[in-house]
């Protein structure tokens, strides 16, 4: 069960990601959101224009999660800010969820902070979506506070905030 994780850098790949994410987000979020505010939410976060506009001028990375290098299993998008990584999108198929793709994936994420001397993972989770926060928080994290955003067109996001501290590198540069 080897996962590559892949910087999005292409059209194709972006392309890739918001195919994923129309999927992914109508299959999964209609207990929780009417449909309505799932296709503005696309629409506006995660289209191809969206993406790229995200990845071009506002500082965000994504990551496709592909097995075996071949079947493309979720996403994610992170963008570093104040000495922490927001992780701002994650997401895996629902045929591939309950494999371990998420916790590789989450290794990945918090290799990636430690690797850039970040004090800790953050993320927003909507409050109703149980599921997830209880994988968040087997995972270390812990709620910080709660979040309600005006998205626009008479939406809002109700969501908590999540956040894992990364062990502190205690490391000196240069040789001894």
């Amino acid at each position: 069960m080897k996962l590559m994780i892949t910087h999005v850098t292409t059209a194709e790949e972006i392309a890739e990601v918001a195919r994923l994410a129309a999927d992914i987000w109508l299959e999964y979020y209609v207990s929780i959101l009417t449909t309505e505010q799932i296709e503005y939410m696309i629409g506006k976060y995660q289209s191809v224009s969206a993406i790229t506009e995200q990845i071009l001028h506002q500082g965000y990375e994504y990551y496709l999660i592909q097995h075996d290098g071949s079947s493309t299993v979720g996403y994610m998008a992170v963008k570093q800010e104040e000495g922490k990584l927001f992780l701002s999108k994650f997401y895996i198929g629902k045929e591939h969820r309950g494999r371990g793709y998420g916790s590789q994936a989450l290794a990945f994420l918090e290799q990636l902070g430690k690797d850039r001397n970040l004090s800790a993972i953050w993320l927003t989770v909507n409050r109703h979506n149980e599921s997830s926060i209880a994988v968040y928080e087997r995972k270390g994290f812990t709620i910080v506070r709660e979040q309600i955003a005006d998205i626009g067109n008479g939406h809002v996001m109700d969501d908590y905030v999540m956040e894992k501290k990364l062990p502190v590198s205690t490391e000196k540069g240069g040789p001894q």
